[in-house]
């Protein structure tokens, strides 16, 4: 029997709601099922935060995977302008040079 349905996409998280999930289990008296229970998360999920905190000193944040295209597309204009406007300034400091010898 096969499945006829797409994959549910994966949930990502915030890192502050990471460091908070975190937070509350360290803090809690309550069993960590509990409280994964009451976020809506599975307990192993809080385990696997706890565990890159203790390796990395730091959780993941939510973003998953490469930029959108929307997102490149962005960045590749904002460099472009950025490197155009670099040139302009390097111009109007060459001609401020110029006119400044003209002056004298």
């Amino acid at each position: 029997m096969s499945r006829t349905g797409k994959r549910k996409p994966y949930k990502t998280y915030t890192k502050e709601f990471k460091l908070e999930a975190l937070k509350l289990m360290e803090t809690s008296d309550r069993p960590a099922s509990e409280i994964a229970m009451k976020l809506g998360i599975r307990r192993n999920q809080l385990y696997k935060w706890k565990e890159q905190m203790t390796k990395k000193g730091d959780v993941p944040s939510g973003k998953r995977g490469r930029p959108k295209k929307e997102e490149q597309s962005e960045l590749a204009q904002l460099r472009q302008e950025n490197k155009r406007l670099q040139e302009e300034n390097e111009i109007l400091k060459k001609a401020a040079v110029f006119f400044a010898k003209e002056l004298d």
